[in-house]
């Protein structure tokens, strides 16, 4: 239910923390507060809350607030932002914006300094455009975690706001903070709408099922489900203006000290080691909608026609490097699919049959986006700390210190695994192929908790989405083999020569395994350490572990 807490990591010594999993199944069965909310959405009571296909009420509009979330940051193509344009015109208030600010959701979640700066500095940006809309984006902090509903609260009462509007997160706390939202706002004491609408997802989760009505958990089925979804209503992929401006006398009135808030502060701990490391990480992520926007236009005019056969090749740098607009909601998959369908011809089938093997090839990858974000719906508990194959949280990780810290720094003697970690401390990113990888040796080859893996990547990636990290990280009984995937997608070892500069001037196949393909001699040379252990041991070890400890787990 709404009111009801659990436990999440604070930090990286503190990161196995977890509820049980009775509890688990409780939250994906009678306790799910996604099926809470839905019923809230399809049943608002006569004084409180509403969605974005129910009518919200007959409360005349007075001023009308718009809820940022740290995954919708943009005004362009934003549904709840336009309809709460839309609903502030039927009034005689003004549409207000605001943006909740959470220092201990930094802390909670481990969200990296690389997104804490990529979100505000794109914050900042969409204030100004607001702005040049006599639109203020008012700027809120909750410095307790538990303070959010209060603080959305007093700006609601103090500005004599009559309806809120937001787009829906999927994730459990989300969800309850939501939740608790409603009783705040919908009592007889406020009165105030509160209107959701579906906007980080093409098809609404759980809409897409299997035959006998119930949802698809398999990704293959739910692709070629969402294919024929699409291709069958193409108005799917409309998207909605930027919000109508506001009256300019808005500025000189009582709203006038909303305007030209300063953006949060960056708290100590998510801060950059330096000025410089801050500024290559820009330079590389550069904030807003315009730069997505365009980056978005330079895949799709220079990139994607070779996407389909480099997507695995992790030196060919051939992916749209849109995931951390994505993930801060910066620009919308209807605008990505709406411009991946004018490169199809204005074709809404991106199938395989019905669009360049390029464009569909990328538009199954976005799929999976959406995939995760419907999974997450059905089984709640993968925000939770816990995987969704619950068996494997009997699985009994290993206690190897030592091969964590060289994980962690790219120094495992792998050098596929070691180029991707070095990528990811130097772009706060990683190329897929090498996340599976990473992951792969971590918590099958190390046999490390993959939940302190998963909390790596959230303190590292600038593209840390909860969605899609707890989900890729899911463990699994297959175990990538480091050498024989840096031969099929780095064949020439451009990848591993360029973040592993020790084995720049080995020649040949060597670099993939220099520790069992160069003599002694040579490899001493190199200053570089041999494998943390041997590949088809922990190979074996994995196995029998995972068979033996989850035979009999009855979670």
């Amino acid at each position: 239910m709404a009111g009801k807490k659990h436990e999440r990591t604070a930090s990286q010594e503190d990161v196995l923390k977890h509820p049980s999993t009775k509890r688990a199944k409780e939250i994906d069965g009678p306790d799910n507060p996604y099926d809470e909310l839905l019923e809230r959405i399809s049943s608002p009571p006569s004084s409180g809350a509403s969605a974005g296909d129910v009518k919200d009420g007959a409360a005349k509009p007075r001023n009308v607030l718009h809820w940022f979330r740290s995954k919708d940051l943009r005004a362009d193509d934003n549904r709840a932002l336009h309809a709460a344009s839309q609903k502030a015109r039927e009034g005689a208030g003004a549409l207000l914006a605001c943006f909740l600010f959470s220092p201990e959701d930094l802390e909670w979640h481990g969200t990296s300094p690389a997104r804490v700066d990529f979100m505000l500095e794109s914050l900042r940006l969409l204030q100004e455009q607001l702005e040049g809309l006599n639109i203020p984006l008012v700027q809120l902090t909750a410095e307790k975690r538990a303070d959010k509903g209060e603080t959305i609260l007093g700006l609601v009462r103090e500005h004599d706001v009559s309806h809120v509007f937001a787009n829906i997160e999927y994730e459990v706390d989300e969800l309850r903070r939501d939740l608790d939202l409603f009783e705040r706002l919908g009592g007889e004491e406020n009165g105030v709408q509160f209107v959701l609408h579906h906007d980080q997802t093409i098809v609404e989760p759980r809409t897409l099922t299997t035959g006998a009505g119930g949802p698809l958990k398999v990704f293959t089925p739910y692709h070629k489900a969402w294919l024929a979804e699409v291709s069958g209503d193409p108005s799917l992929l409309d998207t909605v203006p930027t919000p109508d401006a506001n009256d300019k006398s808005v500025k000189s009135g009582d709203l006038k000290k909303l305007f030209g808030q300063p953006v949060p502060k960056v708290p100590e701990s998510k801060q950059f080691p330096s000025t410089k490391d801050r500024d290559r990480i820009r330079k590389l992520w550069p904030a807003g909608h315009a730069a997505g926007m365009q980056r978005l236009r330079e895949f799709l005019g220079d990139k994607v026609q070779t996407y389909a056969q480099n997507r695995s090749t992790p030196a060919a740098d051939n992916s749209s490097r849109l995931s951390a607009y994505f993930s801060a909601g910066v620009i919308s998959v209807r605008e990505a699919l709406g411009a991946a369908r004018k490169t199809n011809g204005g074709s809404a089938d991106f199938s395989q049959s019905g669009a360049e093997a390029g464009v569909a090839s990328w538009v199954r990858e976005l799929v999976f986006r959406e995939f995760y974000r419907h999974m997450m719906a059905v089984t709640p508990h993968g925000s939770m700390n816990l995987p969704q194959n619950l068996k494997f949280d009997f699985v009994q990780w290993e206690a190897d210190d030592e091969g964590w810290r060289k994980w962690c720094a790219g120094t495992t003697g792998v050098p596929f695994v070691d180029a991707g970690m070095r990528q990811l401390a130097a772009e706060a990113y990683m190329h897929n192929r090498l996340r599976m990888n990473v992951s792969s040796y971590l918590s099958r080859s190390l046999l490390l908790d993959y939940r302190r893996g998963e909390r790596w990547f959230a303190e590292t990636l600038v593209d840390w989405d909860l969605c899609n990290n707890t989900q890729g990280w899911e463990p699994s009984y297959t175990v990538f083999n480091p050498v024989a995937q840096a031969e099929k997608c780095d064949p020439r070892g451009e990848y591993i020569r360029k973040w592993v500069p020790e084995l720049r001037d080995v020649e040949g196949k060597a670099v993939f395994d220099p520790y069992h393909r160069l003599s002694r001699e040579e490899f001493d040379k190199l200053d570089y350490p041999p494998p943390h252990v041997d590949f088809k041991e922990s190979k074996e070890r994995c196995i029998q572990r995972y068979k033996q400890d989850m035979a009999d787990a009855d979670p």
